[in-house]
């Protein structure tokens, strides 16, 4: 899955992108959670629509990694 060596020799730039698409990861699975579990809302959405939308961000998310994953080899 995650190779240290590989890592290790990527250039710098190489390196803060990787770790930038995973911080971006982290947000918007973050954010999908946060979605679905916070009640009080600064902002008028329905129930459902709040949920479909932290269960669409997380999924997209999890389609990240993958592919986030998958450039890393």
């Amino acid at each position: 899955m995650f190779n240290y060596n590989n890592f290790k020799q990527k250039s710098p730039q190489q390196r803060f992108l990787f770790i930038f698409g995973l911080i971006i990861l982290l947000f918007y699975f973050a954010l999908g959670i946060l979605l679905i579990f916070w009640k009080d809302i600064p902002f008028e959405i329905q129930p459902t629509y709040r949920i479909l939308f932290g269960i669409l961000l997380i999924v997209y998310a999890i389609i990240r990694f993958f592919r986030l994953n998958q450039t890393d080899r």
